[in-house]
């Protein structure tokens, strides 16, 4: 299954104002998610599904840097959110 670049809809309570909208993945933090994810020491976005893959695939622990779509301007946003991966339509089945 392709996640990069894959198109869908965010569910996220944690970023409300995402909520509803279709959304692009662009990237993947692994482990973003638990709580003793340090961004200084393990902030490291993954850009492919190979990267992905060699780091051993999306799981619940991960966050996804998504890009909304912009309805009236016809495009996705240039500014992007980080919501967890069980927050997205195509990844609910990861929550435990």
């Amino acid at each position: 299954m392709k996640i990069i670049g894959a198109i869908t809809t965010c569910t996220s309570a944690e970023h409300k104002y995402l909520k509803g909208y279709k959304v692009k993945i662009v990237g993947v933090i692994k482990n973003a998610a638990r709580a003793d994810y340090d961004p200084d020491k393990d902030d490291r976005i993954l850009r492919s599904d190979e990267a992905l893959k060699s780091a051993g695939g999306l799981t619940a622990d991960d966050r996804v840097e998504v890009q909304p779509f912009l309805e009236k301007e016809g495009r996705f946003s240039f500014v992007s959110s980080d919501p967890k991966a069980v927050e997205l339509a195509n990844f609910r089945k990861l929550r435990g």
